[in-house]
């Protein structure tokens, strides 16, 4: 078979892939790809959390952890209501919510895996500081999993992958020389700057976004959000990466968004009535 042959019918096949994987995110309606079926991902998120809740050190703040589950259990129930009022499908149907609280006053961080499984680090709580500013973060990262960032991430990283590896066919592989005589990951590299931190930064936009509207729905005052970035940017002092080179906004630009959406919010997505 010849180059431009094999060429025409690998077009042809991700050109039909990209068809028939074509979706979008819930509410911003923003087009995604998703080839990576999701309950694989889910069922990997729930082996990795089983191993972090034995690797880490989980806090025996039962207080705390009981308001983290509290917040958690609202946005379960508003973002199920808002999609069910809606007459739209539930992202968050095959869920299986669960909420750790780690000892570790160093990280300040929160994340949220496929499927649900959700881990706030006790460093955050001195940016939070209050149940408004702690529904902030976690309606934040609820989001990506909602939106089914790890998803759309894992398909962009399979395509990616197979595009380099054909652009090293098809150039005689010269990427891969570059690799060798240089001692680095020319691809990823590129991957990252060029294509993969634009993207991401979409989605961390996307998340602020809309968990700003899950803590509307679910009763909190999302006015909180602001603050939060302006405590965050005080704690990163002289410590930011640019946002270029960055898979997050810059605090700036994050704060900027946020005082434009938040009155819209508030007046769009009050908080839901639970039937």
């Amino acid at each position: 078979m010849n180059r431009r042959k094999f060429l025409s019918y690998v077009g042809c096949s991700c050109g039909g892939l990209f068809l028939n994987s074509c979706s979008t995110a819930p509410i911003t309606e923003r087009k995604q790809l998703k080839i990576i079926p999701e309950a694989k991902l889910n069922a990997q998120a729930a082996q990795i959390y089983e191993k972090v809740k034995k690797k880490e050190k989980l806090s025996k703040d039962t207080k705390t952890l009981n308001l983290i589950k509290n917040i958690g259990k609202k946005m379960e129930d508003s973002i199920s209501e808002y999609f069910y009022k809606s007459k739209l499908n539930d992202p968050t149907i095959n869920f299986d919510w669960e909420y750790i609280l780690i000892e570790n006053k160093n990280v300040r961080n929160a994340w949220c895996m496929p499927g649900g499984k959700i881990a706030v680090y006790t460093g955050i709580l001195d940016v939070t500081k209050n149940t408004n500013g702690l529904a902030a973060v976690m309606g934040h990262e609820i989001a990506h999993a909602v939106a089914k960032h790890s998803v759309e991430r894992a398909s962009r990283g399979a395509i990616l992958n197979t595009g380099t590896q054909l652009i090293d066919i098809f150039t005689g592989g010269k990427l891969s020389q570059v690799n060798r005589a240089t001692g680095m990951n020319t691809i990823g590299l590129l991957s990252q700057l060029g294509i993969m931190n634009p993207f991401t930064r979409k989605q961390e936009s996307e998340a602020d976004y809309l968990g700003m509207i899950f803590s509307s729905l679910s009763g909190y005052d999302i006015r909180e959000t602001k603050k939060i970035w302006e405590r965050m940017k005080e704690f990163n002092k002289g410590k930011a990466t640019p946002e270029f080179m960055s898979t997050h906004p810059s605090a700036d630009n994050r704060i900027k968004k946020i005082n434009e959406w938040t009155n819209e919010i508030i007046l769009e997505y009050p908080p839901i009535n639970i039937s």
